[in-house]
């Protein structure tokens, strides 16, 4: 009876993403394109998106909320070039970045706020009366 041939073992399909995305992250970092990391926390009442935006100024970000999708769009500008420089290293990115995150529930974007501190801008936006969750209380046969 022949061996039986083993074949390597197939990457799921997690993994496969995995790398996809860092494929295309490392891709846009050498073009020089920012794409900032967020954290989403949804609450009762919220939804917090926060974005890493270390050295750029609130005038260089814009925000929109269309069709239950953040997005944060902005321009990282390069310092002003002086002349007789050259670069031994550059891995600081400049360059424009748009980040659409989809919200895991319908808000109130015309009571949305955003807060810039530190590099960090915090956008809250308020869910809308339908989907905030509703406590129900049980009753019993005693009362």
């Amino acid at each position: 009876m022949a061996d039986i041939m083993k074949w390597p073992e197939i990457p799921t399909f997690g993994s496969l993403q995995r790398e996809m995305d860092r494929l295309f992250e490392d891709f846009f970092r050498r073009g020089g394109l920012v794409r900032p990391s967020v954290d989403v926390v949804e609450t009762n009442d919220t939804v917090v998106v926060k974005a890493e935006l270390p050295g750029m100024e609130p005038k260089d970000v814009d925000i929109s909320v269309s069709d239950d999708r953040l997005t944060i769009k902005g321009e990282r500008k390069a310092e002003k070039e002086e002349k007789g420089k050259t670069f031994y290293r550059m891995e600081r990115c400049y360059g424009s970045f748009s980040r659409t995150i989809e919200l895991p529930a319908s808000v109130e974007a015309d009571k949305a706020k955003a807060d810039y501190k530190n590099g960090v801008l915090e956008i809250t936006l308020p869910k809308t009366e339908q989907v905030k969750a509703k406590k129900i209380p049980i009753k019993t046969n005693n009362q």
